[in-house]
């Protein structure tokens, strides 16, 4: 069952940070499973607090999604995202 891992980025601290983040990230899927949605594109808030930025993507199983999650190679890049802004992420398990 596909599943799907939302990220929406509420606040920007460390712009360095970012431009660090965005240079790794793309590393961490390598080897996983992963089809972006979204990234970046145009969004609309309808209910809740505004964000600046919204992710989206698709993994075969939850279990896929957690693997990419947790995988050395995004965990290097993790970290500097956790510098860079307040960031929500959501795993889901489609229907």
């Amino acid at each position: 069952m596909s599943a799907y891992v939302i990220f929406t980025r509420e606040k920007l601290i460390n712009k360095s940070e970012l431009d660090l983040y965005v240079e790794k990230a793309p590393a961490g899927f390598v080897g996983h499973p992963v089809k972006v949605l979204a990234s970046h594109t145009k969004f609309e808030v309808i209910e809740g607090p505004n964000v600046e930025s919204v992710v989206l993507l698709e993994f075969p199983s939850l279990q896929e999604a957690k693997a990419w999650y947790t995988s050395e190679a995004y965990k290097e890049a993790l970290e500097h995202r956790m510098k860079a802004a307040e960031y929500r992420c959501v795993m889901v398990e489609g229907i």
